[in-house]
């Protein structure tokens, strides 16, 4: 029972990287947009693209949040103790992001604007980094169990450094090629190839970042690069093929298929760190079956959030499908 709950809390983690990865590389790609006149028409897509559902895409974090409380009442002790600054860090800069967001559309003055853009967009960068420094203590095994005193070293050391540079590229990435797909429903060309141009380079920018983070895993956490590189291997090669393949069809797909591509290669990274570290929910201590609530806690977590799947999971889908349908559309692009 330990080992599916902590599948279950596994999916949410993927399902927020993905969903809440492209909303925080929108922001990235607004922060590097250029001055108002420049950037107008690709912030324009940008606000269209997250603007119904950027909000929801946090509660697959608040999901995980609670199972991870309810589920595994240690490990949560652990991490919260040990990984308080970067996680508040983190929050603070979600904050900062949806106030940016909402208050930069109904800002009258172009200097607000300008201040609640850039809160928006800066934000956008330093949250996906910060959880990523986080993903890299856990997974490195700096997290003890019960908590700790090492407060900066938990996160401020080179497998937390290339976890929060990795999820900022990742987030790039996936916003970059998403936005692609887009544009080019929409028909509007310029816009297409001005985000293909920044999917490339943001790939280019990742992969060499992955390439010299296998010398850094294999100095710096030697349990995480041999699972890695052994019983995950196969997603990590499936999330390369998938995102090479991804950006071969930029130019000549329908924007289904590329969206697609785009999540198995963040769906297969993060879930071979998932695979990497299995059985030990604190990278290389403290198993998923000592760090469990009683069985029957796990129970209850299943059975609620059984109902709670199929309550919330189609009105979700159904948000996204009215997205891309244009129903919550103003104006055009």
């Amino acid at each position: 029972m330990s080992t599916f709950v902590g599948v279950v809390l596994f999916t949410g983690v993927v399902l927020y990287a993905t969903f809440a990865g492209a909303d925080f590389g929108a922001g990235f790609w607004d922060l590097t947009a250029g001055g108002a006149e420049r950037g107008r028409m690709p912030r324009g897509l940008i606000d269209r693209s997250i603007g119904p559902v950027w909000e929801a895409n946090h509660v697959w974090l608040i999901f995980c949040l609670v199972v991870l409380w309810t589920g595994f009442p240690l490990a949560f002790a652990s991490i919260m103790s040990t990984l308080f600054i970067p996680l508040w860090l983190a929050a603070f800069g979600i904050v900062l992001r949806g106030s940016g967001f909402a208050f930069r559309k109904v800002s009258v003055r172009t200097e607000t604007q300008r201040m609640y853009g850039a809160t928006f967009a800066l934000s956008s960068v330093i949250t996906p980094f910060f959880l990523g420094t986080v993903a890299g203590g856990i997974a490195s095994g700096r997290v003890p169990t019960g908590g700790g005193s090492n407060h900066f070293s938990s996160w401020i050391n080179p497998t937390s450094m290339l976890g929060g540079v990795l999820a900022v590229l990742t987030c790039a990435y996936l916003a970059a090629v998403f936005l692609t797909a887009e544009a080019r429903a929409r028909r509007v060309p310029e816009l297409e190839t001005y985000f293909r141009r920044r999917a490339l380079g943001a790939a280019a920018a990742s992969g060499a970042v992955a390439i010299g983070g296998i010398f850094v895993l294999r100095a710096d956490a030697r349990h995480l690069f041999d699972r890695l590189t052994g019983v995950a291997l196969p997603l990590v090669i499936i999330s390369a093929v998938c995102g090479v393949a991804a950006l071969a069809l930029l130019r000549y797909a329908s924007p289904r298929p590329i969206r697609v591509l785009a999540v198995l290669a963040v769906v297969s990274v993060v879930g071979g760190w998932g695979v990497a570290q299995y059985p030990y929910m604190l990278g290389t201590h403290l198993k998923l079956a000592a760090a469990a609530a009683p069985t029957p806690t796990l129970w209850s977590i299943v059975a609620i959030f059984g109902v709670a799947a199929v309550v919330c999971v189609p009105s979700l889908a159904w948000l996204y499908v009215l997205q891309q349908r244009g129903t919550f559309e103003e104006a055009p692009v």
